[in-house]
């Protein structure tokens, strides 16, 4: 099951979702696509339906209201645990992930229970990023090793696939981040767990329709998470 949030992603959902279906097809996968869309006021949601209607691979979590990444991925994470999925994928709508990636992060898992798609790691890369934007994702990365003294280079991806006895494992009920900061507690929470993680090498490519969701907002409250996740789990309570 790939989850895809949504919001505000009209022109892009239509090319995404047609985009995996091909992709399972060419490579034999038993996929589908969940669209979780929050509320979306420029009817992202309306195509979401009408897509769903015309194809057997697409279906569709409707949510009251905008509330930020990591409860969108929650509630779709639930989704697709419970309709019975062995792997359960997050990637971006806007094609900054690459839809032909996801069989290579669907082999990874097959041997590790997290597959996370890595920008720096030796063969990803960045396109069509100014120097800010490049600068505040490295510089998440980094604060976030070093606080949580984690292995993994690109702990901000939001293109992973996991293994359900992750996502069953790692309570998913208690996680709080709403922001990019989600992504950092959902590795950590996995490696705090004993679950192991693979980076496998992409090229990410900045968004070519609709506005980013990046905001400053979303870069604060990583800056606190962060040593908040750490200080958890010192006392024991991740």
């Amino acid at each position: 099951m790939v989850c895809l949030p949504t919001y505000d992603e009209r022109e892009n959902l239509e090319p995404m979702v047609r985009a995996l279906g091909d992709v399972f097809a060419a490579h034999g996968l038993d996929g589908r696509v969940l669209v979780v869309d929050d509320a979306s006021p420029d009817g992202t949601g309306e195509i979401a339906d009408r897509l769903a209607a015309e194809l057997p691979h697409v279906d569709v979590l409707h949510r009251p209201a905008r509330e930020g990444l990591g409860p969108a991925y929650v509630a779709g994470f639930g989704r697709a645990l419970s309709a019975g999925a062995d792997l359960v994928l997050e990637m971006d709508c806007d094609f900054s992930h690459d839809p032909a990636d996801v069989p290579r992060l669907v082999a990874v898992a097959g041997e590790a229970d997290v597959a996370l798609g890595s920008r720096y790691v030796a063969g990803g890369a960045v396109r069509n990023w100014g120097a800010t934007r490049r600068v505040v994702s490295r510089a998440g990365c980094l604060y976030a090793q070093a606080i949580l003294g984690l292995g993994v280079r690109d702990a901000t991806s939001g293109f992973k696939c996991y293994r359900r006895q992750v996502l069953e494992a790692i309570a998913l009920e208690r996680i709080s981040s709403r922001g990019y900061a989600f992504q950092i507690e959902t590795v950590y929470r996995a490696l705090r767990a004993g679950f192991s993680v693979r980076e496998v090498p992409i090229v990410f490519t900045d968004r070519a329709e609709g506005g980013s969701k990046m905001g400053p907002g979303i870069v604060a409250e990583a800056i606190v998470r962060v040593p908040a996740l750490r200080l958890a789990a010192l006392r024991g309570r991740l």
